[in-house]
């Protein structure tokens, strides 16, 4: 992979995530904290994810929010007011700078598509949809409430509404071929807009697909199949405008998800609610936090305590964060950045990678770098997480 032309690092920025733990149903492939309940008072939770974020406002130093991200769970089961009170509490406590990406993900149904325009008076900009196919029976397979046809409705419906959207979709499922998935690309690209987002599907643990895998109710493509998926995957992104910036996520120039971007570049971000992540500023580094992650623990502490108790605050040392800047950034077509290393993690580059380990990995073709930038190549994102573990060997 050749390296481009270098240019000035770019500033990761600081991102706000709202965790909206409830859906309609449990998907099988899906681990995230997501849970299912009858009925969810949402003034009760909207306090409470206000409180939650006025603590941390109170004892980290003033910030210019650069997005928020509203995730799940299924974030557009929160009614429009919802929505427009947590963005007017991040702007009470917060510099909101005017060209925020505010992002939302929603299932592509017409139920929550009816919230599309109260999402967009209440300041949300960017929508992610949850399409994940264009063929009913894969969608039935997939566990998802919509059909093809009301993602395509709901689809069109968002392109009027926001001015950017985005979509999800999963490749080398049960059965699928690459001629398969070749078609499905094709006719999703031409009703993306400048962004799309493209996974294979991954077994996880303690899902609903770990059993069915298990008990042999279905079966994978084999490995060679998956990695010509993806293969023509870049290809026909990269002819169609929108080549991959990530690994999973393609985009025009310009048009990538910023707040994601955080988190690969290794901004500092806070996360709220139930089972969220946070890396914040600390003189001493990077504080990481993680919350209870059961939605009704998480909601009495806040009530009992005024906010959620933490299961985790620690202060990552240079190595660790080390670690994660490398894991998180090499995923990146841009790479890491060496200026933003030494600036996030506290040391230059040199001082935590030997020479040697990273000549080694450049000779056989994993890494590439030049003056400015580190590397993955087409080879070394798909082994990722060998690479690491040689590099910081």
């Amino acid at each position: 992979m050749p390296v481009s032309k270098a240019h000035k690092a770019p500033d990761p920025g600081f991102g706000i995530y709202f965790h909206w733990p409830f859906c309609r149903k449990k998907c099988p492939y899906c681990d995230f904290n997501s849970h299912v309940r009858e009925a969810v008072d949402q003034r009760v939770w909207a306090a409470a994810l206000l409180t939650e974020l006025n603590y941390f406002a109170d004892r980290i130093e003033p910030q210019k929010v650069t997005s928020i991200f509203f995730g799940g769970g299924t974030p557009s089961l929160m009614l429009p007011e919802t929505i427009a009170a947590l963005i007017d509490g991040v702007k009470a406590r917060f510099d909101l700078l005017s060209d925020a990406e505010i992002s939302l993900e929603a299932n592509p149904t017409s139920a929550e598509g009816a919230h599309f325009e109260g999402y967009r008076a209440a300041g949300v900009n960017r929508l992610s949809m949850g399409v994940q196919s264009l063929q009913d029976e894969a969608l039935a397979f997939l566990g998802r409430e919509h059909s093809v046809q009301e993602a395509l409705k709901t689809i069109e419906m968002a392109r009027g509404i926001f001015p950017n959207i985005s979509f999800d979709l999963i490749y080398a499922l049960p059965g699928q071929t690459v001629e398969d998935w070749i078609a499905d690309l094709k006719a999703a690209l031409a009703l993306a807009g400048d962004h799309i987002s493209l996974y294979q599907l991954t077994i996880e643990p303690n899902t609903g697909f770990a059993g069915s895998l298990r008990r042999g109710e279905f079966t994978l493509p084999k490995d060679e199949i998956a990695e010509e998926m993806y293969e023509v995957t870049q290809k026909i992104c990269a002819d169609a405008g929108l080549p991959s910036y990530e690994i999973s996520n393609h985009a025009r120039p310009g048009a990538e998800c910023r707040h994601n971007l955080t988190y690969w570049r290794y901004g500092a971000y806070l996360g709220i609610g139930p089972g969220a992540h946070g890396r914040l500023p600390h003189p001493k580094g990077r504080l990481a936090t993680e919350q209870i992650k059961k939605p009704e623990i998480w909601l009495k502490s806040v009530q009992d305590k005024g906010h959620g108790s933490l299961l985790e605050t620690e202060v990552f040392d240079p190595i660790e964060r080390a670690e994660e800047l490398l894991l998180m950034g090499l995923r990146l077509r841009e790479g890491v950045w060496f200026s933003n290393f030494e600036k996030l993690v506290g040391r230059p580059f040199s001082r935590i990678v030997s020479d040697d380990n990273l000549n080694r990995l450049i000779e056989v073709g994993f890494l590439t770098k030049d003056q400015d930038r580190l590397l993955a190549t087409e080879n070394g994102r798909f082994v990722l997480n060998s690479v690491l573990g040689h590099l910081l060997s």
